[in-house]
């Protein structure tokens, strides 16, 4: 009976060797990467795209129809003529139309007009003619010479042309309009810029007719000022209640990705637009484009500025998310970190979205200083973070303290195996 016992104590000693060897051989080596706390600046920033626009642009059209004969000449160069990005005057011609029929309507109502000069100069003759009439008729009458019919008849020829004579006039005064508004169809047919600007966009060519209905075609664009130049963001509505009017912005181009610009909000535009579900409000942001280098319609890359420290303690926000595994922390925390690991996965996650920036109630995180072979934690206040690092304002934490911000796993080379099986050789690595 006692050699069964000392041989069932041996069995078990020996497993339980082996259970210890087997995991002490696979057992994970954990090192931390850890970062050092520093002081530096932090701007909050809201980031959004947008287009860069011309300030103030006019779409020059036609108010009459016809064919496009020629395009006037570039004022820095005669011999060519007004294209793409050329720069005009107010006045400059920009295209001239086909003025034949228009010249010739303008010759028939100055030829109307020379008629009706004529007509008038008849109908007073006839005026003169009936008033000499009707003094002889008054002269035979008043001696009895003549019937009272005859004195009537007299009277009416009288008044007739004199009727004759206004309604000649009148005559005159609609050829003179009919002639005008020959003339200013005429000049319609020379196009000409009404500000001093840039051409940004030529719709149309030689040739081409150009068609004047309801709408006037359009056949230039003109930027009046280029040195003036808008953004128009789009920005979620989540983010636009930390944006107003005079706020900084920052943002960057992609025909010039190493250079950054600046500009002011200028105005928040209330309709609002949705697409999927998503509603998004229109921001315009002031540009100074001075040195010529922006151009029309670039995609900007904006940042919106919120709120900005100068010489705050920073910590990356890795630290702030990194969680340790329970055996990894200090003895005398783990049984708290393990209750409040087991809260946090029954409390339910919030869904709401909140801008980058800091919120109004102070917020508390947790980072974890290396301690040995554990990590210790430190409860922190968090303060202002633009989505890479954060302000920590309070807490027992020095700068150039060294935080966790990950670990590395090592595992042993026979990683899965068992002592009690037979172990194959890599050949492979000795080559």
């Amino acid at each position: 009976m006692k050699k069964l016992l000392l041989i069932l104590i041996l069995i078990w000693g020996g497993g339980a060797a082996g259970l210890w060897y087997w995991t002490e051989l696979n057992a994970q080596h954990v090192t931390f990467r850890t970062i050092p706390v520093r002081r530096g600046d932090l701007l909050a920033t809201i980031n959004a795209t947008g287009t860069l626009e011309p300030q103030e642009v006019v779409d020059v059209g036609a108010q009459i129809a016809g064919e496009i004969q020629s395009f006037g000449p570039d004022p820095r160069d005669s011999a060519k003529s007004i294209s793409y990005g050329t720069p005009v005057e107010q006045g400059t011609v920009l295209a001239r139309l086909n003025d034949s029929l228009l010249k010739a309507r303008t010759n028939q109502a100055r030829a109307s007009l020379d008629r009706s000069k004529a007509d008038l100069e008849q109908a007073g003759v006839k005026l003169r003619q009936a008033e000499r009439d009707l003094e002889r008729v008054k002269n035979l009458h008043a001696r009895k010479s003549i019937s009272n019919q005859e004195f009537d008849t007299a009277l009416t020829e009288y008044e007739a042309a004199k009727a004759n004579v206004s309604l000649t006039k009148s005559s005159i005064e609609i050829s003179e309009a009919n002639l005008e508004e020959a003339n200013v169809n005429l000049g319609y047919t020379t196009i000409v810029s009404p500000v001093k600007g840039v051409i940004l966009d030529r719709r149309v060519n030689i040739g081409q007719t150009v068609i004047a209905s309801l709408n006037a075609p359009s056949l230039f664009l003109i930027a009046k000022d280029l040195s003036q130049m808008e953004i128009w963001a789009s920005v979620n509505e989540t983010d636009v209640g930390a944006i107003h009017v005079g706020q900084g912005v920052r943002f960057t181009v992609g025909a010039f990705p190493r250079d950054s610009f600046r500009g002011k909000v200028s105005q928040i535009r209330l309709n609002a637009s949705m697409s999927q579900s998503v509603v998004t409000y229109t921001v315009v942001v002031d540009v100074d484009n001075t040195s010529g280098k922006l151009l029309p319609y670039l995609t900007a890359r904006v940042q919106f500025e919120v709120e900005e420290r100068k010489h705050v303690m920073l910590v990356p926000n890795a630290s702030l998310r990194w969680q340790p595994k329970v055996q990894n922390v200090v003895p005398e925390s783990r049984e708290l970190f393990a209750t409040l690991l087991r809260q946090s996965a029954i409390a339910p996650k919030g869904s709401g979205h909140a801008p980058k920036g800091e919120s109004a109630t102070p917020e508390r995180g947790t980072l974890w200083v290396k301690h040995n072979e554990f990590v210790r934690p430190v409860s922190v206040e968090i303060g202002l973070t633009d989505g890479i690092q954060t302000e920590i304002k309070g807490g027992d934490l020095e700068e150039g303290a060294e935080i966790v911000i990950g670990q590395n796993q090592q595992n042993d080379p026979q990683d899965g195996a068992t002592p009690f099986l037979p172990q194959l050789k890599n050949n492979k690595a000795k080559k």
